[in-house]
């Protein structure tokens, strides 16, 4: 991996392929590696003729870690997004994110509008304006000595998660404090670019992707099929769909 330094933060990255960028961002408590890599996004989105990118948001996988709740609001991880075009002298790209990547996906379309080319927002659809539900108990199991005393269902869940990514469990719960900040339906309402919105039909975390694509004013639904928010991600269906979303909205430099 490469990396480079922003706002204090060393950050990872992979840039792989030729062609028009696209910039991946992962979600709470995943990497880069293990939302886009081994999901099987990278190859074929490399493959369709896609210069692939793809970061370590603060306070996961390779890049440093911060205890700070402070550090980890959407705008300033998108602020890192969009200082890793900068870096890599990209002026427009597309961007996809899931789950926590997408709420910093619309964050960057909102506060860099001149860097997003299109938006994929996966595992997060009307939840990015109402809420995804109580997340404390996630923090919670998070900072918790012993696993088996979580009795949360989605505290087991991420807890787990986090152990197997091998997470720095203090900075993610750092992160899940005040990454989760809400966006308007008139910050909807301002992002202009052509967005995809897709998320599992079982997913009981994201919120429906109608919801949130009807607000915006170039917003398109997918439905996941059968597919909850941890799976949704290396869903055939939904790599088809954003390939196809993709080739209907090609790069427009100016």
């Amino acid at each position: 991996m490469k990396s480079f330094l922003h706002d204090g933060f060393e950050l990872a990255f992979i840039d792989e392929g030729q062609g028009d960028p696209i910039l991946l961002i992962h979600g709470f408590a995943s990497t880069h590696f293990v939302n886009w890599v081994a999901p099987g996004w990278v190859k074929p989105l490399r493959d369709a003729g896609f210069r692939v990118i793809a970061i370590d948001n603060r306070g996961h996988g390779k890049s440093a870690k911060s205890h700070d709740k402070a550090d980890y609001t959407p705008g300033k991880m998108a602020g890192d997004a969009a200082a890793l075009l900068e870096h890599l002298g990209i002026g427009k790209a597309h961007v996809m994110g899931y789950s926590m990547g997408a709420r910093i996906s619309a964050f960057l379309a909102l506060e860099h509008p001149e860097k997003v080319a299109t938006l994929i927002l996966g595992g997060l659809g009307r939840g990015m304006i109402d809420g995804v539900g109580e997340w404390d108990e996630i923090a919670e199991a998070l900072l918790a000595d012993d696993p088996d005393s979580i009795t949360s269902e989605r505290g087991q869940m991420f807890r787990k998660f986090a152990d197997q990514t091998k997470s720095d469990r203090i900075a993610l719960a750092a992160c899940i404090a005040t990454s989760r900040e809400l966006l308007t339906a008139e910050d909807a309402a301002a992002i202009a670019q052509p967005t995809l919105v897709a998320v599992g039909t079982v997913d009981d975390i994201a919120g429906s992707p109608e919801g949130l694509a009807d607000l915006l004013p170039n917003g398109t639904a997918f439905a996941i099929e059968r597919r909850d928010h941890m799976l949704a991600v290396g869903d055939r269906t939904f790599k088809a769909r954003a390939l196809a979303f993709l080739e209907e909205h090609p790069l427009d430099r100016t």
